[in-house]
């Protein structure tokens, strides 16, 4: 299994004092429109919402009443935070096609510090589930659309809301084998379907994550960052410190790296770089915009 200073950061939990945020704030700014960067999508609107703007003067009745009721995933975010504009468009998406299942709450640390610091925000993106009144799971940095798929299928669970069976049982249980850190068998599991289905893009993406598990076991973070700054032609070092960088939640500064390292290459150096930036691309999907644009980045390097 891969070093637990890296995957621990992924998903976190912890008990989080609320008492302080019952009470609003003495001087509450109204709260916007429309949910920040990136646009809220259609379905976002006021009545039914599924993707709402909260402060700290609205706290209380948009996510803690709520909770009672309906799961709320709240999401903080700043405008100056780009990971945040890797993951706010993925969490809106599934809000809103999760049909009023779940509710995205949006809090900007920057307009609502006092939230921030009881919850405990200390990097963004940060995202907390809450759920009864009482937050029960959180993770922070970006992730890939399949492990957001299944926290909020654990949250939805936790919530007490019926959960449909996953539609292909093989793909469950190896997601399974891969959040439980048995690598052995999950990339037996994702080949075993890609021999059935070689088109399976769950499948594919879950299979790169198990190789992203691999490559970082046993490794430091630090000391694998600061080897790929002292040489930056160590294409070894720079696709290691790739890899810690996708799982810290800075996947488009592990793309432009790689680019970059493109750029710098020729022949099977070159080559080798190409295709590990392309399994990485594997693990977020084709529709992350993040990976749209590394692409065409990719492309004009190469060309």
């Amino acid at each position: 299994m891969s070093d637990p200073r890296i995957t621990s950061s992924i998903f976190t939990r912890g008990a989080v004092d609320l008492s302080a945020l019952r009470t609003p704030a003495p001087s509450p700014a109204p709260a916007p429109t429309q949910a920040g960067p990136p646009a809220a999508m259609p379905g976002a609107a006021a009545g039914g919402a599924t993707v709402i703007d909260v402060t700290e003067a609205t706290f209380q009745t948009e996510v803690l009443e709520r909770s009672l009721t309906t799961p709320v995933v709240v999401d903080f975010w700043a405008e100056w935070c780009q990971p945040c504009k890797q993951l706010s468009p993925v969490l809106e998406r599934l809000a809103v096609e999760s049909g009023g299942a779940w509710v995205l709450a949006k809090v900007d640390v920057d307009a609502n510090p006092r939230l921030a610091q009881m919850f405990r925000v200390q990097g963004i993106p940060m995202v907390y589930a809450v759920v009864g009144g009482q937050p029960v799971d959180a993770f922070s940095g970006v992730v890939p659309e399949p492990q957001l798929r299944q926290w909020i299928q654990a949250v939805l669970k936790a919530g007490g809301v019926a959960v449909a069976e996953p539609e292909d049982p093989r793909l469950d249980e190896a997601d399974d084998a891969l959040m439980s850190g048995d690598l052995d068998a999950a990339e037996r599991a994702y080949r075993k379907i890609l021999a059935e289905t070689p088109a399976d893009a769950a499948a594919e993406a879950g299979l790169a994550q198990v190789g992203l598990a691999r490559r970082v076991a046993g490794a430091d973070p630090q000391a694998a960052l600061s080897a790929a700054a002292a040489d930056l032609d160590d294409v070894d070092a720079q696709l290691l410190a790739a890899d810690i960088e996708v799982l810290s939640g800075l996947a488009e500064q592990a793309y432009q790296r790689l680019v970059g390292l493109v750029r710098r290459t020729s022949g099977e150096d070159r080559e080798k770089v190409r295709q590990h930036l392309v399994g990485l691309f594997t693990i977020a999907g084709p529709e992350d915009p993040a990976v749209a644009s590394a692409r065409r980045a990719l492309a004009s390097a190469l060309f």
